[in-house]
């Protein structure tokens, strides 16, 4: 991984990390076209202070993200640390998922394209129909109703229900939310489930009958794919900032 450079004044070293983490993950993000103008928003648990993320401010762009320039936030709104102001609809959703959800140490929410698309339809969700969707046929829920836009605890909480054991959530008529216990895996599932929402797209627009994988399998390569995340997320949120080095720098300062 990128090294870490000189830690901000006031900050732990697992802090600075975090940071570094989260503001390349925005970024990264962007160069897959996974964000939406200045909306849209990831959010990490601050290590080592119970209630409180770090969350990009309201104006910047995903390709913007910086380390210093996330704020902390805690869970009743209080910015803590950093300057801007927090977007409403992030505030609403991902206050209510960190406070509900211990096991979401680190949040995403996106619009991306192809699994927006699949929260459109009436049946939305990924279908046992290639590899890539093992990764999550057995891993996601769904919200099944849209409510407009999460400007209050009430919308968060309905997102927190319909999350129950899962990690990834699609939002009727809305977009994705993938949780997880760090950066890393976050991000290597927001990635593959967007793979998995476009492959099934193009084979939807073949209009031909689809070739479901049967149900042993599933159960097998359900559990093979679990194992896969673990060997792996790392190494892609790695790579990715390798990618970023090269093509987008700036997001550790």
């Amino acid at each position: 991984m990128t090294a870490l450079k000189s830690v901000a004044a006031g900050l732990s070293p697992a802090e600075w990390r975090a940071r570094i983490e989260l503001a390349a993950a925005y970024r990264i993000a962007a160069l897959e076209g996974m964000d939406d103008g200045v909306f849209n928003h990831f959010s990490l648990a601050v290590p080592g202070e119970e209630g409180r993320f770090l969350l990009k401010p309201f104006g910047p762009l995903f390709s913007e993200a910086t380390a210093s320039g996330l704020i902390k936030v805690d869970l009743e709104g209080k910015i803590v640390a950093g300057e801007g102001v927090w977007e409403p609809t992030a505030f609403h959703i991902h206050s209510r998922v960190h406070r509900a959800v211990p096991r979401a140490r680190c949040v995403m929410h996106t619009h991306m394209p192809y699994a927006t698309a699949l929260t459109s339809l009436a049946e939305m969700g990924i279908l046992p129909i290639n590899q890539s969707s093992m990764r999550f046929v057995r891993r996601f829920a769904t919200l099944e109703t849209y409510g407009g836009l999460a400007l209050d605890a009430a919308e968060g909480d309905r997102i927190v229900a319909a999350f129950q054991e899962k990690d990834v959530l699609f939002m009727a008529n809305h977009g994705v939310m993938v949780i997880g216990e760090d950066v890393a895996r976050c991000l290597y599932d927001l990635h593959y489930v967007e793979v998995a929402a476009r492959d099934q797209w193009l084979a939807l627009a073949t209009n031909r009958p689809l070739r479901m994988i049967a149900e042993e399998v599933i159960e097998l390569a359900a559990r093979q794919m679990v194992d896969e995340r673990e060997m792996a997320a790392v190494v892609h949120l790695t790579a990715m900032m390798r990618r970023l080095d090269r093509e987008n720098p700036g997001y550790e300062i």
